[in-house]
């Protein structure tokens, strides 16, 4: 019998995995890639609330929000912080492009054959408040992030990866559950303070397990021998004085 549990073992397995190959495959780019579709999938999930056993509490999109840190991490040691910083800059502009189409796609008059327009339209318009909150914490707190973990590898001469990992990670990845779940819930139907709390004393407490879980999986990565990016071809040089015009 599948279980909410269950599910969410393999979305981390699966998140964590996908990871790994997508660099091992394509490089930074392939993380670049993770960093704009986690923000729009993690977008959609966390319109969704489930129970856990025990009777816990949580919205969905927490394991790929999750992901993401553990993508800049990557990124860092092996790219440097610099492509850290860009992943977070592409991200931002995969959440700003989901908010417009999404927006637009509710606008359209659908025809007399259409039978997904009042799925897309209850998606959309549920999740406007929710993505924006969503969205801005996922953004500063990843950014809080990648500023942090750099000034732990610094502080500690590049040694102790496991120690800037977690506490970056569960610093940030908790500090953004309760301010994204006040400002996405709080006041909505059946969503009081004390309710509110729950859900991000429950996020957060999953969170510190998933950033856990990450750690050996930044170790792989690094890890890894053989090159990354086995899948893309060697691009051209570019034309003198082509980056200018341009």
């Amino acid at each position: 019998m599948i279980t909410n549990l269950g599910l969410g073992i393999a979305e981390i397995l699966a998140c964590f995995f996908g990871i790994i190959v997508l660099e091992k495959l394509f490089g930074k780019r392939g993380l670049f890639i993770w960093m704009a579709a986690a923000v729009i999938f993690a977008n959609i999930q966390v319109s969704k609330q489930v129970d856990l056993p025990g009777g816990i509490s949580c919205t969905l999109g927490n394991v790929v929000f999750a992901s993401t840190y553990l993508t800049t991490d990557i990124l860092n040691e092996k790219y440097g912080p610099k492509a850290s910083r860009n992943a977070v800059r592409i991200a931002a502009a995969a959440l700003i492009a989901y908010i417009i189409f999404s927006q637009l796609t509710r606008l359209y008059i659908p025809n007399a054959e259409d039978v997904v327009s009042p799925g897309m339209e209850l998606l959309f318009s549920m999740s406007l408040r929710i993505t924006a909150a969503s969205g801005l914490m996922f953004l500063l707190s990843n950014w809080i992030d990648v500023l942090l973990y750099q000034k732990l590898k610094e502080k500690t001469g590049g040694r102790y990866m496991w120690l800037r990992n977690n506490i970056a990670t569960i610093v940030c990845n908790c500090g953004e559950n309760f301010a994204f779940t006040y400002l996405g819930f709080l006041g909505l139907e059946g969503m009081d303070l004390a309710y509110c709390t729950e859900i991000a004393l429950t996020t957060s407490a999953l969170e510190v397990i998933i950033a856990v879980c990450d750690t050996p999986f930044l170790y792989l990565a690094k890890k890894l021998p053989g090159r990354s990016g086995i899948m893309l071809e060697a691009e051209e040089p570019e034309e003198p004085g082509a980056q200018q015009a341009a």
